[in-house]
């Protein structure tokens, strides 16, 4: 009784649930050694190849009927039986949705005018405050994409000689510093044999933004395990000769130059540093065992020193020096005070905020030549995700995302490195000489064609016959940072029982048709993006989930598409969405 007492005020709107429920789409699930997604690896060939996915009879009847394909090429002239699929069909399955042209890889350009697909906390697992820590961990998020990770170090009272990698002040479990280098190494190596010299299949430069919390034989040793496990694989001194500007922090590296080094991100502390995490204000949706534990942390972690950075671990940041600036320098003047050569600000995500959109065009303008990390703000315990648009919005080139599940945050890197090695060029506004305003006050319309899905994912424990399935579309825009994006939604899909009285196809619930445009009108913005959910119109019930993808408006293909969607975790589907993305002037 007390379990339907449960249910039963999960409908009651006036209950605290019901402001939960609000981002309940904005969730995602733990991601698995099967994760493909995150970083921009699901466009690569995966182990359900795209052109093996099955269309279904009623969807090719719409190609045929919108003259895309024959009847004889979509296999409906009665040669094939319905499950076979033509040569021709599988072309046009295989035909990408997304156009990423070549500038956008291009690697001759200086570092800080990339964005980078960054992980944040990478060694954990689940919940920031009680999870476990894995050297997995880098493993999954490497392969899904990330071309930044991060490693928390401490001393290790166990054994002084091999630092420790946790979360500290909770009760994360932790795991050696060394196991987590080995296993950063394996991936280098792995990816190094399986490179190719094609777009979105090229090795790239891993960097590691190191946060330091050991003593100075800590430090030591964290260099001496670094130089050990991965040898001439780090990046350990400048790539240029002594006495070149660079040298004096002038013009940056470029992103060739780098390789596919390992690239550390070391602390430099300056006077007046702002030591706190972020905000101590309290999310209304953690509990009260939530709430202690979040307080105990920042508690902690404010009464702890800040630690002094020894020569051997500072050298080793030969091209970011992360600093928390004191004040407002490094974007209001020339130059960031008591700064370092190639700073990389740090900074939180509510901090980075309360500076927009007043100050966004200086924001950019300074991040057209130096790095800045934005990691998401300290009431996201429960892996939750800050939207990295809007920092992107600002030339943040790291926006450090919780890698622990495949929810929206997640879903935006995916879209904006899909078909990328993980380091993406940002629009020349955004860059050196450029105006540090990305929207041009232009009006846009985009126009989406949904004419169906095929295979359907069935939630668990679920009733195909039950469905009715529907398509929830965001537009994600950099200039909206407080409001919601604009939604708009098919009708639900529901077959009808009595087909003999309808005209017609007639699929079942796991294959249907909703022949809907949805419509937006925006300002151009080249990082705006578009979030579709498949979903079920579920009665008494939340509406779950089904299938996710994202889409760089920008880099949208023109005319038919499908799109293979992903699920919660990150994982590939057998499901489909034919669409037609149509941009132009409003």
């Amino acid at each position: 009784m007390a379990s339907l007492t449960s249910r039963l005020s999960d409908f009651n709107p006036f209950s605290s649930k019901s402001k939960i429920r609000e981002d309940d789409d904005d969730k995602g699930e733990q991601v698995t050694n099967a994760t493909v997604a995150g970083g921009g690896h699901s466009a690569r060939e995966t182990g359900i190849t795209k052109n093996q996915l099955r269309v279904s009879h009623a969807l090719k009847s719409f190609l045929v009927e919108q003259k895309v394909l024959s009847a004889e090429e979509v296999g409906l002239d009665g040669l094939l039986s319905l499950d076979e699929t033509t040569e021709a069909l599988r072309a046009f399955l295989d035909k990408p949705h997304i156009d990423v042209p070549s500038y956008l890889t291009d690697r001759s350009h200086p570092l800080p005018e990339y964005f980078i697909s960054s992980s944040h906390n990478t060694y954990l697992v689940a919940h920031q405050l009680f999870g476990d820590s894995s050297a997995e961990a880098y493993s999954i998020a490497l392969h899904a994409g990330s071309r930044c990770v991060e490693i928390d170090a401490w001393d290790n009272d166990e054994d002084a000689d091999e630092p420790k990698v946790t979360h500290g002040y909770t009760l994360v479990s932790h795991i050696s510093f060394r196991s987590v280098c080995e296993t950063i190494r394996d991936v280098y190596d792995k990816e190094a044999a399986e490179s190719k010299p094609e777009q979105g299949y090229r090795a790239a430069p891993i960097m590691l933004s190191l946060e330091n919390h050991c003593g100075a034989k800590g430090q030591l040793r964290l260099v001496q395990i670094m130089k050990e496990v991965w040898g001439d694989r780090l990046l350990s001194k400048s790539v240029r000769e002594e006495g070149h500007q660079e040298q004096e922090g002038g013009q940056h590296v470029t992103l060739a130059e780098l390789g596919s080094k390992i690239v550390v991100i070391v602390e430099h502390h300056i006077p007046g540093e702002i030591t706190e995490s972020d905000s101590d204000s309290s999310s209304d949706s953690e509990d009260e065992e939530q709430k202690e534990a979040r307080k105990t942390y920042k508690d902690k972690e404010k009464a702890a020193p800040a630690t002094v950075i020894i020569p051997e671990l500072a050298d080793l940041g030969v091209y970011a020096q992360s600093v928390k600036p004191s004040d407002n320098s490094w974007y209001d003047q020339p130059a960031l005070t008591n700064g370092p050569h190639h700073h990389l600000i740090n900074v939180s995500e509510s901090g980075l905020s309360s500076h927009m959109p007043a100050a966004s065009a200086k924001i950019g303008a300074h991040n057209a030549h130096h790095l800045m990390r934005v990691f998401p703000k300290g009431t996201r315990i429960s892996s939750k995700n800050l939207n990295p648009v809007p920092f992107w919005g600002v030339g943040a080139q790291i926006c450090a995302l919780n890698w622990q599940t495949f929810g929206a945050g997640m879903q935006m890197n995916e879209a904006l490195f899909s078909g990328t090695d993980g380091y993406v060029l940002k629009p020349p506004a955004l860059r050196a000489g450029g105006s540090g305003r990305l929207s041009t006050g232009k009006q846009k319309k985009l126009r989406l064609h949904i004419a169906g899905a095929t295979d359907v994912p069935i939630p668990k424990d679920g009733d195909a016959d039950a469905i009715k399935p529907y398509v929830t579309c965001s537009l994600v825009h950099p200039d909206d940072l407080e409001k919601n994006p604009p939604k708009r939604k098919t009708a639900p899909y529901k077959q009808h029982k009595l087909s003999f009285l309808h005209k017609g196809e007639n699929p079942a619930s796991t294959d249907p048709v909703w022949d809907e445009v949805l419509e937006w009108t925006y300002e151009e913005n080249e990082l705006v993006f578009l979030r579709m959910l498949l979903k079920s119109d579920d009665s008494f019930a939340s509406n779950p989930v089904l299938a996710v993808a994202a889409v760089r408006v920008v880099c949208a293909a023109e005319g038919w598409r499908f799109v293979r969607l992903l699920d919660l975790k990150g994982e590939e589907t057998r499901c489909s969405l034919l669409v037609k993305f149509e941009v132009g002037d409003a």
